[in-house]
């Protein structure tokens, strides 16, 4: 049983690694001057995609991310029904977040500062 979730898990991580990877070029494409790595590398990414206009858009970006979606709900879904333990521990980890939203808005927002930071220095650097 749980090999196969394992698997099913993998697949998902695959079927979004194109999407994801996108992602990643535009964010990283748009961080850089473009003349200099890994931004030249993320543009050369970006425009791959761009030539293949309805594989790069409708498979890798819409039809694979859907399918892993579709796939990931089913499975949830299904698990939801039939273990009894994944219920408990759902709602003992719910109750833990009500328990403590303080902290965890807290620790939302200091993450959210670092990278806000963290992206404000590449720009700065990069200028």
């Amino acid at each position: 049983m749980k090999t196969s979730r394992l698997s099913i898990a993998a697949a998902e991580v695959l079927l979004i690694f194109p999407a994801v990877l996108f992602m990643a070029a535009l964010f990283v494409r748009s961080t850089a001057p473009l003349q200099y790595e890994p931004a030249h590398t993320a543009k050369g990414i970006v425009m791959w995609y761009a030539a293949r206009r309805h594989f790069g858009l409708w498979v890798l970006l819409f039809a694979l991310p859907l399918t892993a979606l579709a796939g990931g709900w089913v499975t949830l879904m299904r698990n939801w029904r039939r273990d009894p333990e994944l219920r408990l521990a759902t709602r003992q980890a719910l109750s833990a977040l009500r328990a403590h939203l303080a902290m965890l808005l807290a620790a939302a927002a200091a993450v959210t500062a670092a990278g806000i930071l963290a992206i404000v220095a590449l720009h700065v650097l990069a200028d």
